[in-house]
């Protein structure tokens, strides 16, 4: 072993220390999802992070392998604001891609590994409990805004974490679809950040990881910031810093931390390794989001 091994496993020690018995949220999703060797990369870090005495939870998206298989079945789809209007058709397409195949195919992955991964849908045990998203719109100031009606597109009403905790006592590896259920019993297509938020809220996580396709939030010269604070985060939204899709990810980060979450992470999914290198190494790779 050389001696640049070693000192990485000894910078890992205290971390690994500290880590144990933490639960751990993931979301899952972006060119992580779709690319072989990264997606074997993630299989083995979550096994690593279970076989080392940490409780991860994975919440995956599957926006790209939804709008293959609605474009092989020639059933376009329309978004607003980043949310993918659903009508019945598609949900029933979003349901079978989302806690089927995509899931599936992630615990397939980590049990390969040696892991022993359960797929779930929010439909599980009662797990996500939603109820309808409606959408406000303004395509410019000069206009009224309109509320938009985008179907079966729901937002997180209570998470009911009892599956998740048994399954994590016995061993297990939770891998959650981001799909909830109405109280008319209605199905809800759910974005997975604010499900894998919620998740992390209702678990008291220790961490909560946002996997992205980029190194995290960045300042006005294209650099990495290390480590992001709300104040500073106010102000960088306001001169528009912090830009685009990533203020619902960082949004989403601060809401976990103010409630109960221990710290939170933007990473970028396309680095290999990258959940082990934030969570076990000093200088981490991505953006630490704090309070």
């Amino acid at each position: 072993m050389s001696s640049n091994v070693a000192d990485i496993l000894i910078e890992a020690l205290p971390y690994i220390r500290s880590f144990k018995d933490m639960t751990i949220v993931i979301k899952y999703g972006g060119h992580a999802m779709v690319d072989e060797q990264l997606k074997e990369d993630f299989a083995r870090d979550i096994t690593l992070l279970k076989f080392i005495g940490l409780n991860p939870v994975v919440v995956h998206g599957g926006g790209p392998q939804i709008s293959k298989v609605l474009d092989q079945m020639g059933i376009s789809s329309k978004f607003v604001r980043g949310m993918r209007l659903t009508d019945a058709p598609t949900m029933d397409v979003v349901e079978m891609v989302l806690g089927g195949k995509v899931n599936k195919g992630i615990v397939s992955q980590i049990n390969q590994q040696g892991g022993k991964a359960v797929g779930l849908s929010g439909k599980d045990g009662g797990l996500i409990q939603a109820e309808k998203l409606h959408i406000v719109y303004q395509e410019d100031e000069n206009k009224p805004p309109e509320i938009i009606d985008p179907g079966l597109v729901g937002q997180v009403t209570k998470i009911n974490p009892d599956i998740i905790n048994t399954l994590t006592a016995k061993g297990f590896i939770p891998i959650i679809a981001p799909v909830g259920t109405g109280a008319s019993g209605e199905t809800y297509n759910i974005n997975a950040d604010l499900v894998a938020g919620h998740i992390a809220q209702a678990l008291s996580a220790g961490r909560f990881i946002l996997m992205t396709d980029v190194d995290g939030v960045l300042d006005q010269a294209g650099n990495l910031i290390s480590s992001i604070d709300a104040q500073t985060i106010k102000k960088n939204i306001k001169d528009k810093t912090i830009s685009g899709g990533m203020i619902p990810k960082i949004e989403c980060a601060l809401e976990a931390l103010e409630n109960g979450v221990g710290k939170t992470h933007i990473i970028n999914g396309k680095k290999p390794h990258a959940l082990i290198l934030e969570l076990f190494t000093d200088e981490g790779i991505g953006t630490q989001v704090t309070i």
